[in-house]
Parts: C-alpha cells; sequence; structure tokens
C-alpha cells in the first residue's frame, strides 16, 4: 500500500499562529466576536510558558491596583472555581476548555508553521505540518496574528524583525548597552517539589551538574542597583529557580536544543544541591516533576509601526492608541545566566517602573507586511522594553487587543493599519470586555444612563476598580439589597453587564503571598491549603424585569457577568442574595450594552 501524505485546506478570516496565552486570548476574543479563526499550537496543550510543560507563574503589572483584567482575569477564576489545588494539567485543561467553547475556533494542536505563500506584501496562506496525524494543512486567511514568541512568520514572509540589543545611542536608552550586540535574555528549565511526611533520598543522574556549597550561585548587588540573587528556598515557596537560566549569548533558537541539554543537567544539579549538598532543611522533600521545555524569554521582535522604548516605560506610555497596558519592571537577566557566577555577577537588573504604562496598538502592527500582526514577547520593542512588556500577563492583555483589532478589521473591511481610524471603537470593545485601559475611561449607553438616573453616578464614571487606597468607585450595598433600573417608558433590553469587585488585595482568595499574585503553584507542602473564590464575587442574585424573575445565578464564579436579557420592561432590578465570603455587596458597574 503507498499512502500519501494527507494535505488540508481550511480557510478563516484570522489565523492565529502561536498557543500561549496571547494567541489563545487572540482567537478567544476575536471569535467572541464573531470572527472565524484558526489557532495553529506546536504543542499539544495551550499556554506556553504557563502550561504543565513549562509551569512558569503569571506575572504582570506590580502596582496595587494595576492588576490584569479581561481574558486573564477570566482564566484565573475559572481555574481557581475548578481547580482550587492547582494542578497543573487541570490548569491545561481549562484554558483548553475556554477554546473548545468558541464554535468560530477550529484548534490545531501539534501543528508547526512551516511555510507562508506571498502575494506581494501580503501574506496569502501558510502550510503547517500536524505530526500527530501526519498531515500538511494550508491555512488562508485575510489577516494573521503571529504569537508564537519566537516571531516564525518572520522568515517566511519578510517581515522586518530586530534580534540582540540595541546601542545606547540608537534610540537614547540609558539603560542600553554602549554597544549593539546579538545576546539575549536566556531560556530557563524549572522543577516542582513536594513535601512529605518521611525522608526522601535522591540520586542524581550521572549527567547532573555538581553544586558543592551555596557560593555556586553566589550573587551581590552592584552599587545602587538592585540585583536578584540566585536564592533557592523552595521550602517557603518563594522561589521558582527562574535563574537556571542559558543560552542567551549564542542564539536562542537555533542553539535552543544544545541549551535544553545542558539545563536539564543543571536543574537536577540544582536539586542535587538543595537535597544533598549543605543543609538546607529538605530531607522530607521529593521531587515531583521536572520540565524538558525550557521556557524562552526572547529571540526575534517584530519591528511594527512604532517602536516601545524603555522612555516609553518610565513616562507612563501615554498614547493615542493604547490598547494595553505594562507594569513588570525593567527586569533584564544576564545573557550569560549561570555560566558566570562571583563578585561581579548579576542574575538580572530589576529597574522598577513609576506606574502602570500604556501600550500602542501601532508596535502590534508590521511595518511592511500589510496583514501581519503580533502579540506576546515578540512585539515591536527594544531590548530594554521587552524586558518589561515580556511577562505573560501583559503579553495576554497584547493578544486579546489582538483579536479584538482584528474583529473591527473584518468589521470595516480594513487593514491591520486601518485600524488605527477606528481605534477609539478597538479600545471601546476591550474595556466592554473587562480590560482595563490606565489613561481612558469606559462610556455607558445613553440606555443605562437614562434607566440609572437615580443611582449613584459614580457607578457610571467608566473606571472599574480602586486607582488609590482613598478612592471609592463602585457602590457597597447589603446583601439583600437591589439595583433598580427605571427607565421612563418600555425598552427592548439586550445585554445586562455587572462588573463586581474581584478582590484587588487577593485576601480573600489564599494566605499566601505567591498565591494571591496569581494562583498557580509550583511546589506543594503537607499543610497548603486551596485557593478560593475572591470572597467579594457575587455568587447568587436575580435579575426581574417588571417584577418578574428572568435571570437567576446560583453559583456565579465570575467577576464580569454579560447576561442577555432580551426582554422588553421599564424596570430591571437586581437582586444581591450572597456573596463568596464578603459581608457586603461591592459593584464597581452596571449598565446595558449597546447593540
Amino acid at each position: 500500500m503507498n499512502e500519501k501524505l494527507l494535505h488540508k485546506s481550511i480557510n478563516c478570516q484570522l489565523c492565529v499562529i502561536g498557543g500561549g496565552l496571547s494567541g489563545t486570548f487572540a482567537a478567544i476574543a476575536a471569535a467572541r466576536r464573531g470572527v472565524r479563526v484558526v489557532l495553529i499550537q506546536d504543542r499539544p496543550m495551550l499556554g506556553g510558558n504557563a502550561s504543565s510543560e513549562i509551569r512558569m507563574w503569571v506575572r504582570g503589572a506590580k502596582g496595587k491596583y494595576d492588576r490584569e483584567s479581561g481574558l486573564i482575569s477570566e482564566l484565573e477564576e475559572r481555574n481557581i472555581h475548578g481547580n482550587p489545588t492547582s494542578v497543573h494539567s487541570l490548569f491545561d485543561a481549562i484554558l483548553y476548555g475556554m477554546v473548545r467553547a468558541e464554535p468560530n475556533i477550529t484548534l490545531l494542536l501539534n501543528t508547526s508553521c512551516l511555510d507562508a505563500a506571498m502575494d506581494g506584501n501580503k501574506i496569502k496562506s501558510v502550510t503547517a505540518w500536524q505530526l500527530t496525524t501526519y498531515t500538511v494543512f494550508h491555512v488562508t486567511a485575510g489577516i494573521f496574528a503571529d504569537c508564537t514568541g519566537d516571531s516564525v512568520l518572520a522568515p517566511l514572509t519578510g517581515a522586518e524583525y530586530r534580534k540582540g540589543r540595541e546601542a545606547r545611542e540608537e534610540f537614547g536608552e540609558s539603560l542600553a548597552q554602549e554597544k549593539e550586540d546579538p545576546y539575549t535574555m536566556g531560556l530557563s528549565i524549572i522543577l516542582a517539589a513536594r513535601e512529605t511526611d518521611h525522608p526522601v533520598k535522591f540520586i542524581p543522574p550521572d549527567f547532573a551538574s555538581v553544586y558543592p556549597g551555596d557560593d555556586s550561585f553566589s550573587s551581590v548587588k552592584d552599587g545602587e542597583e538592585y540585583v536578584l540573587p540566585r536564592a533557592h528556598n523552595i521550602k517557603e515557596l518563594s522561589d521558582n529557580l527562574w535563574w537556571v537560566e542559558l543560552g542567551g549569548h549564542g542564539d536562542s533558537l537555533v542553539d535552543s536544543e544544545l541549551v535544553r541539554d545542558k539545563l536539564i543537567a543543571n536543574i537536577y544539579g540544582v536539586w542535587d544541591h538543595i537535597k544533598n549538598q549543605q543543609d538546607h532543611g529538605m530531607e522530607n522533600w521529593e521531587l515531583d516533576w521536572v520540565g524538558f521545555l525550557p521556557g524562552k524569554r526572547e529571540s526575534r521582535r517584530y519591528v511594527g509601526k512604532y517602536i516601545v522604548t524603555e522612555q516609553d516605560i518610565l513616562s507612563g506610555g501615554h498614547f493615542e492608541d493604547e490598547i494595553a497596558y505594562g507594569g513588570w519592571p525593567l527586569d533584564d537577566h544576564n545573557p550569560y545566566g549561570m555560566e558566570l557566577s562571583g563578585e561581579n555577577d548579576h542574575a538580572s537588573v530589576v529597574i522598577p517602573v513609576p506606574e502602570a504604562y500604556g501600550l500602542p496598538y501601532r508596535a502590534l502592527v508590521s511595518k511592511n507586511i500589510e496583514n501581519l500582526m503580533f502579540a506576546g514577547r515578540n512585539i515591536s520593542v527594544t531590548h530594554v522594553a521587552l524586558s518589561s512588556t515580556r511577562v505573560m500577563a501583559t503579553c495576554a492583555l497584547l493578544g486579546q487587543a489582538v483579536g479584538t483589532a482584528a474583529a473591527v478589521a473584518f468589521q470595516y473591511g480594513c487593514s491591520p493599519e486601518g485600524v488605527l481610524e477606528h481605534i477609539a471603537e478597538v479600545q471601546k470593545n476591550l474595556m466592554e470586555d473587562g480590560v482595563f485601559l490606565p489613561h481612558f475611561k469606559r462610556s455607558v449607553s445613553a440606555q443605562t444612563l437614562r434607566g440609572g438616573k437615580e443611582l449613584p453616578a459614580v457607578l457610571f464614571n467608566g473606571v472599574e476598580r480602586k486607582r488609590t487606597d482613598e478612592d471609592e468607585n463602585g457602590i457597597w450595598q447589603e446583601i439583600g439589597d437591589s439595583l433598580t433600573f427605571t427607565f421612563p417608558q418600555n425598552e427592548e433590553i439586550g445585554t445586562l453587564r455587572l462588573q463586581f469587585d474581584p478582590d484587588q488585595t487577593r485576601n480573600s482568595i489564599s494566605t499566601h503571598r505567591k498565591l494571591r499574585i496569581y494562583a498557580m503553584k509550583l511546589h506543594t507542602t503537607l499543610d497548603q491549603e486551596p485557593v478560593r473564590i475572591a470572597g467579594t464575587i457575587v455568587k447568587k442574585f436575580t435579575v426581574y424585569a417588571d417584577g418578574t424573575p428572568v435571570y437567576t445565578a446560583e453559583d456565579n464564579f465570575l467577576s464580569l457577568v454579560k447576561i442577555p436579557l432580551n426582554c422588553i420592561a421599564k424596570e430591571i432590578r437586581i437582586e444581591w442574595q450572597a456573596t463568596h465570603g464578603a459581608e457586603k455587596v461591592h459593584l464597581f458597574s452596571a449598565d446595558f450594552l449597546e447593540g
């Protein structure tokens, strides 16, 4: 029998390549707005660096009231609800379930993009190989979004890109190198450990590196710069061994298999050191998991319509086309990683940013390929700017922005660059879907204002979170109270939108500091408690139209709720019946969506 490879053709509107958080959220955001999407992911699961294959913690803006919202918030709330003990495979399943719930998404897992066909400066189609089915896919689309992190479409399409560190004089960045070089931040492999109630022996594999003393990982403060040490205090769950890092001084793409081999030897050597060298109090701990797929921080960066620089980040990033934001420090890792240690060495130099900074839509649109967009760590930024924008919660916002902008492009029949003429609509849609934009306020519909004229104006001020310790956006109500909209006459009521307080303090979610940042764990202690749904989220409520119940939530766990009422009424009343633990209901906004 002489079989040939199976070829399949798929036509869609948006083709997203890369299924990390940025690519997955780009696909979901577009699909929920009616766009037909193909999502190509070269791994067996979604999530990228956050998946069970790599297990990096999601991190984002450091500001007290700057926590990311939108799809990344929905994912965490779904994960807390369905996975309170933070099982990594369940995290994969919950993200996968969000994609599977969207009928407009065709998901191709285990599929690598190999080639692209061009029509002038436009991408006509891409060719991808699915290793599990031995099938070649040819995907034709109107817009392509590269969310791979490695900018896989750049060498296939001729899209302009950068790699390495810019010279200080090119953009006037004070934190840049004196001379440009090809170096990047490196790759990391981490491990997970579990505490038991009995001594556990560890015999390192023959290939493991040897680290006899803590001075093997020495790192010191350098002048006034804050330098992170190579800590390995996993007993307190405070360290994920991110500094087991290599490959930045070579080619983070071409050398990745060789780097992986070194990292595996090093991570096993670090565990051998923790268990068997000196006294770390880890006798009862066992190795639970070691990654074999390195997490990558940096490779190719596209050149877009705008290149974000250090100055943009440190000045707050005030852009008219703001579609996302960041707030992680400028966190520049040593390209040599573990291969340097000693008195003058540092693992990473960290410069805090003064405030959450805006990121422009133009940094997500290719400079020279008409229908190419991108989101994630490969957006149009300098190396210095990348040291802040690369973290996953920021990338998640960028992905949601790309998907939302693509939907607007198809709505108006324009190119990604043409979306700039409709950027206000992109911003409106993002904020409607729960995304916080630091320099913009959300507007509510005229219908909302008609019906809510007797309600406190702060409910409609367009700011759906606290911004300082002093301000009090939204309203507080007792359990059993109601919120009532009364219209001058009967009106067609479409979708009711409620934004509850997701508990930005995180106190009601966990007693552990790390789990409060983002509800993901790596190591497991005997006394570890499950995470909890934010106490401030309203669990049970009923919506009445002219006194008749038209919707009841019995076990709501989402902070942003959209309810299609689709009725005609003169009065809409929402009665609060239970929270997930808070004594009062804290509601940031309640309104009716247009259309």
